[in-house]
């Protein structure tokens, strides 16, 4: 431990990084997510002994055509369909607010024939809080390609409720092996902050979670900017390839300040933009996305063109 040029103390990062390279005793990170859907991250983060910070880039807004989504809603509360995928948090928010709307509980609104699929931990523990059962989920890679590894040869019908920029590879590979799929538009993903009379509600935190403590701190881009030119924040976490064009945007160059990308998607993006990817999140979850962050402050920096050293699976959303 040593004391860097203002007099806080230092710790150094790892044996193989280059001489002098230290980080402040309580590392500060960047988390591009809006305080509403941070806490858990934030706790993660807390208990690692790092300091979070937030920056809002992305938000989520109801989807545009209403229309759409109430036939697929009102088919899938009728058994139209055998399956409902969910590949997102952000996804289970806007089905529960469809449900709200006819004054139910999603739980209550899904009928005793459909089967559940989900991409991402996270996903299927805000169904389970909620007391709606997973039927399948993967079990390996955290992804739309992991779902598609085990989903079963002519799966029936499928509502896919998605973002507006969501990739097509999970609709796809669902009609590849049999499944009549109906993919529809459940939110748009904008910047933040989202109209507030449009803006999607967040999740209600699950029965029993932790508590986050006291809210992180929320700076403007500016603010982070200024902050990332005085080398006072030592990583940056986006956890969607929107998350990452806005990073580019608004922050680049990252100089000394490392990314950490939840995803192959998003470190993809990253890099074709020219951000250095420090390291990449094995899982979609705030433990696996914590060990991200403590590996990358641990390695060297990363040149421009260098690859990243781990790489999750790519997911079939852009979101949450």
């Amino acid at each position: 431990m040593g004391r860097d040029k203002d007099g806080n103390h230092t710790r150094a990062i790892g044996t193989d990084g280059p001489p002098g390279m230290s980080v402040p005793e309580q590392p500060r990170v960047l988390v591009a997510r809006t305080p509403d859907r941070a806490g858990e991250l934030v706790s993660a983060l807390r208990r690692a002994g790092l300091d979070p910070l937030l920056l809002p880039l992305i938000d989520f807004e109801l989807a545009r055509d209403q229309h759409s989504f109430d036939v697929a809603f009102d088919a899938l509360g009728a058994g139209a369909y055998t399956w409902l995928v969910v590949s997102s948090v952000t996804a289970v928010q806007a089905l529960e607010a469809k449900a709200a709307e006819r004054g139910m509980e999603l739980g209550r609104w899904l009928p005793g024939n459909v089967q559940v699929a989900t991409v991402g931990p996270a996903t299927r523990r805000v169904l389970e809080a909620r007391g709606i059962a997973v039927d399948l989920a993967p079990t390996g890679r955290q992804s739309g390609e992991g779902l598609l590894e085990i989903w079963p040869e002519g799966g029936g019908t499928v509502l896919l409720p998605q973002a507006d920029i969501a990739d097509a590879g999970l609709r796809r590979g669902l009609t590849a092996r049999g499944a009549v799929v109906q993919a529809v538009t459940a939110y748009h993903t904008v910047d933040y902050p989202a109209d507030p009379g449009r803006r999607l509600p967040a999740c209600l935190p699950a029965p029993g979670a932790p508590d986050a403590g006291p809210a992180a701190p929320v700076l403007t881009a500016t603010e982070a900017r200024a902050e990332v030119a005085a080398g006072t924040l030592q990583a940056v976490v986006a956890a969607s390839p929107s998350a990452a064009r806005r990073i580019h945007a608004d922050l680049a160059p990252l100089g000394a300040c490392r990314f950490v990308a939840i995803g192959r998607s998003t470190a993809a993006q990253a890099e074709a933009l020219g951000l250095s990817v420090a390291s990449v999140a094995e899982e979609p979850t705030a433990s696996g996305l914590v060990a991200a962050v403590v590996e990358s402050l641990a390695a060297p920096a990363a040149s421009p063109t260098s690859p990243h050293p781990h790489a999750a699976e790519p997911t079939a959303k852009d979101p949450a």
